[in-house]
C-alpha cells in the first residue's frame, strides 16, 4: 500500500481502496490495458464527482479506465464513490482514498502512476461530459498526433463559453496589459488581450499555448518524459507550466477542438478569496519560472500590485456609477490586497523533474 492509499472505513468495502497496480497490468476484473486512463482528483465535491463519473459512463465508448483520487474529502466523497461504483460491477473505476490532501498537481502525479492507458485525460470532478466529448477528443488526438496535448471547448454551468479552456502563456506584455486594464478595455483585441486570444470564441480548431487542466488530454509517454506536473504548483498554473515545458523542449504543440464540448462548473473546491490568492501565487511562480531573467523582478512586481489597481479602479467606478457590481468587485479585490502576505511570494520553488516525475512525491 502506498502513502497515497488508505483502507476505507466502514461501510465502504476495504477492497475498494486498491493497492498500486503496475503500469501495463490489468486491474482486478479488467482484461487488456485500456486505450485511455481518465484521472479525476476530487475534494469535497461529492455530488458533482458522482455526476461527472456518471456522465463519463454514459457518454464514452473509448476503452478506458477511471482513476479517482480523493483528497480526504470531509463530505464523504470516497464512501459515496465506492458505493456508487463498486469494483464488482464497475471494474474500470478505481478509487484511491488518500490519507492526506495532496492538492491537484501532486494528486494527478500519484494517480498517473496507476494509469495503464496510452493516453491520460486529466478531468476535473466538477465537469460533465456532453455528446461523446471524450470519444471526439480521442479521435482529434489521433488525427493530430503531433500536438501531444489536446483539449476541447468548455462551457460554464449556465451554458456560456469559458474562454479559459484554451489560452496563451503569461508573458511580460500580457502582465502589463492586465495591470493597466488594456486587456479589459480592449477585450476583443488579440494584441491587448493576448492570453485569451482576443475575441476568438473557441469555435475553430487551432494550436494554442495552454490547455486548461480541467480537461487536458496528453500522451502518457509525454507526461512521463516531462516528469508530470511540477510540484511547485499546488493548485492553478500547473497546466501552463506543463504545456510550456513541452513546447520549449519541442515535444508538443497543444491544440484544441470545438467538437469536444464539456461543462465545467468551476470553483467548487475553494472559496473565492482562496481561489484568487492561489491564482496570484501561481502567476508569480510562473513569472519566476518562465520570464526572462531581466523581466522577472518587474513582472512579479506588476502582479503584486495588480489587486491594488483593481481595488482602486473598482472603488472609483462604484462611486461614479453607483453600480453594485463595482462595489462588489472593489470589496473582493480589497480583501485580496489585505491578504497579500499569503500570496505575494508565490509557491516555494521545487526543482522541476527531468523525466519520470510521475513517481516523484
Amino acid at each position: 500500500m502506498t502513502e497515497s492509499s488508505a483502507v476505507l472505513p466502514s461501510p465502504v468495502p476495504a477492497e475498494v481502496s486498491t493497492a498500486p497496480v503496475p503500469p501495463g497490468s490489468p486491474a482486478p476484473g479488467a482484461a487488456a490495458a485500456p486505450r485511455l486512463s481518465i484521472l479525476v482528483i476530487s475534494y469535497n465535491t461529492k455530488a458533482m464527482t458522482l455526476d461527472c463519473l456518471r456522465s463519463i459512463e454514459a457518454e464514452t465508448r473509448t476503452p478506458h479506465e477511471v482513476i479517482v483520487l480523493d483528497n480526504v474529502s470531509p463530505d464523504g466523497s470516497a464512501e459515496a464513490i465506492a458505493e456508487a461504483f463498486p469494483p464488482g460491477t464497475h471494474p474500470h473505476v478505481r478509487l484511491i482514498a488518500s490519507a492526506e490532501n495532496h492538492g491537484f498537481a501532486k494528486g494527478n502525479n500519484i494517480a498517473a502512476r496507476e494509469a495503464r492507458g496510452d493516453y491520460l485525460l486529466l478531468l476535473n470532478p466538477d465537469t460533465l461530459i456532453l455528446d461523446g466529448a471524450i470519444d471526439k477528443l480521442m479521435a482529434f488526438a489521433e488525427r493530430t498526433p503531433e500536438a501531444g496535448i489536446w483539449g476541447g471547448r468548455t462551457l460554464t454551468g449556465d451554458g456560456r463559453l469559458d474562454p479559459s479552456c484554451a489560452f496563451d502563456d503569461q508573458t511580460f506584455w500580457s502582465i502589463f496589459c492586465r495591470l493597466t486594464g488594456l486587456s479589459v478595455v480592449f477585450k476583443g483585441s488579440a494584441l491587448f488581450n493576448p492570453e485569451y486570444y482576443g475575441s476568438w470564441a473557441r469555435d475553430s480548431e487551432r494550436e494554442v499555448g495552454v490547455i486548461m487542466g480541467c480537461c487536458l488530454l496528453i500522451r502518457r509517454d509525454l507526461w512521463e518524459a516531462l516528469g508530470g506536473f511540477d510540484l511547485s504548483f499546488v493548485m492553478y498554473g500547473e497546466e501552463t507550466d506543463l504545456c510550456r515545458r513541452a513546447r520549449d523542449r519541442g515535444l508538443a504543440r497543444p491544440r484544441m477542438t470545438p467538437e469536444a464540448e464539456i461543462i465545467h462548473f468551476g470553483g467548487a473546491s475553494s472559496p473565492k478569496l482562496s481561489s484568487d490568492s492561489l491564482k496570484l501565487k501561481a502567476r508569480i511562480t510562473l513569472a519566476r519560472r518562465h520570464l526572462r531573467p531581466w523581466q522577472r523582478p518587474l513582472g512579479v512586481g506588476m502582479i503584486r500590485i495588480w489587486p491594488l489597481t483593481r481595488k482602486l479602479t473598482g472603488g472609483l467606478a462604484a462611486r461614479l456609477t453607483g453600480d453594485a457590481r463595482f462595489h462588489a468587485a472593489a470589496a473582493r479585490w480589497s480583501a485580496v490586497w489585505d491578504n497579500r502576505a499569503a500570496w505575494r511570494d508565490g509557491f516555494p520553488l521545487i526543482p522541476p523533474a527531468t523525466g519520470g516525475g510521475v513517481r516523484r512525491n
